[in-house]
């Protein structure tokens, strides 16, 4: 059985922002992004989203993300 790609959210708010946190149930990938509690949460969930995916690319490319130093 073949298991569906599913991210899960979680949301905290921090001061004048809110940190979403998206974690991909495959991979246990995790980002993190922090916006405006303004933004609504739609727009944040997609704004993590994009970033996970951006991530699960760069490592199915074999590229590792951080600073170099």
């Amino acid at each position: 059985m073949q298991q569906t790609r599913e991210i899960i959210f979680e949301f905290q708010r921090v001061g004048g922002y809110v940190k979403v946190s998206a974690v991909d149930t495959m991979t246990s990938a995790e980002v993190s992004i922090v916006g405006p509690p303004s933004a609504g949460q739609v727009e944040l969930e997609r704004l993590a989203a994009r970033k996970l995916e951006y991530v699960l690319k760069k490592r199915a490319d074999g590229q590792r993300g951080g600073l170099i130093a």
